[in-house]
């Protein structure tokens, strides 16, 4: 069996290409992989970040591929399907998360759809924020696959709200675990300057309006002094709403901010540092984020939304706060440290145990054998 999984891939960097890498480690065990990666992912102007590749502190495994599609540039579509129908694969699996691929990714598929079993693992149907032409856009790609891997039941309800009939794949989105082990808490704090005698708060990843950041900082100020917040990831919008937050609730000895991108041998210090993991967002899908938090046996705070809930409720691997509400997620907080540490992680372990590359692995190879029994 061969499979073209064409995605973002290294020297991109991020949460995504991260996925797609550990996903091809756990598939080249069983059959033959290559990976199809971007020429070009975004275009500098609609990129809000200060790099898309990779530095040299990222902790990555280089992996072999071949950059071939260009989402700007119309002529790639094509010559990406000669390249991927040449391979000849069985399967050939995409990654989609917002519709700015649409074009690209679903075009490639539809000159492909006769020849191949197209999958698509969707991180998201309704983009969190607004985006022209969203419904045609996702109507377009979805329509050129054959089956998908989701990783809640927010997303699933988008799907079939698209193609009813739609053949799929519900799974937990598996943990990153490429990321080295835990630290020791009093160390990292070391490291990082941080309080060694306090509550930590941990918001972590690219900062949005979606993901609550203001709702979280008005938490904070309701909270006893022995909290404090620590924010660790790199803005894609402006920061002046927050810092005037910050200086307008006399937050300076109660948050400490680390607004840029964390390198892969960072992240290791945020989540050993820190005592609880806190998504404080008003809207979601899943989120890659628990799934760090849990390779570090951080338990989590998060908000009622989408389906961040079935990451946590089910395991009993946090607290959910049943809106974004700053009221609300500060007597939430102090409820998640009424409870002994050792309750949340046994609930980790019971979600480790469910969410690996492996098992989504053999799960996409089970649909595609399904899928050639059907049509045979």
């Amino acid at each position: 069996m061969k499979i073209a999984y064409l995605s973002t891939f290294y020297p991109f960097r991020g949460g995504i290409a991260q996925f797609n890498a550990s996903l091809l480690r756990s598939l080249s065990k069983y059959c033959e992989v290559r990976a199809f990666n971007f020429k070009r992912q975004y275009p500098k102007l609609l990129f809000p970040g200060k790099s898309q590749f990779v530095d040299k502190n990222d902790k990555v495994e280089a992996i072999e591929t071949y950059q071939v599609l260009d989402t700007i540039n119309p002529l790639s579509y094509f010559s990406t399907a000669r390249k991927i129908k040449s391979y000849q694969p069985d399967i050939v699996i995409t990654k989609y998360w917002m519709p700015f691929f649409a074009p690209s990714l679903g075009t490639v598929l539809k000159l492909l759809k006769k020849h191949t079993f197209n999958i698509a693992i969707l991180d998201n149907v309704d983009p969190h924020e607004k985006f022209p032409f969203a419904q045609i856009l996702n109507k377009y790609f979805i329509q050129q696959n054959h089956s998908f891997v989701v990783m809640s039941n927010k997303v699933l309800k988008d799907l079939l709200k698209i193609k009813p009939k739609a053949n799929f794949i519900l799974v937990q989105h598996p943990l990153y675990d490429h990321f080295g082990t835990q630290i020791e808490k009093e160390k990292a704090r070391d490291i990082l300057s941080l309080p060694k005698n306090r509550k930590i708060l941990l918001f972590f990843g690219f900062i949005r309006e979606y993901k609550g950041l203001d709702i979280l900082l008005e938490a904070i100020s309701l909270l006893p002094e022995e909290f404090f917040l620590v924010v660790a990831g790199e803005s894609y919008i402006s920061m002046d709403n927050y810092l005037e937050m910050i200086e307008k609730n006399n937050l300076q000895s109660k948050v400490k901010m680390f607004v840029r991108y964390i390198s892969d041998n960072e992240v290791p210090l945020f989540f050993s540092a820190a005592d609880v993991c806190v998504l404080p967002y008003k809207s979601a899908t899943q989120s890659g984020i628990v799934g760090i938090a849990y390779h570090f046996e951080l338990p989590v705070v998060a908000t009622r939304v989408g389906g961040l809930h079935e990451m946590i409720e089910p395991f009993g691997t946090g607290i959910m706060v049943d809106k974004p509400d700053p009221n609300e997620l500060a007597q939430k907080i102090l409820q998640f440290f009424e409870h002994p540490l050792e309750k949340f992680k046994k609930g980790i372990d019971k979600y480790k145990s469910i969410a690996n590359w492996d098992f989504l692995a053999t799960k996409i190879i089970h649909e595609y054998n399904f899928f050639k029994g059907k049509r045979e």
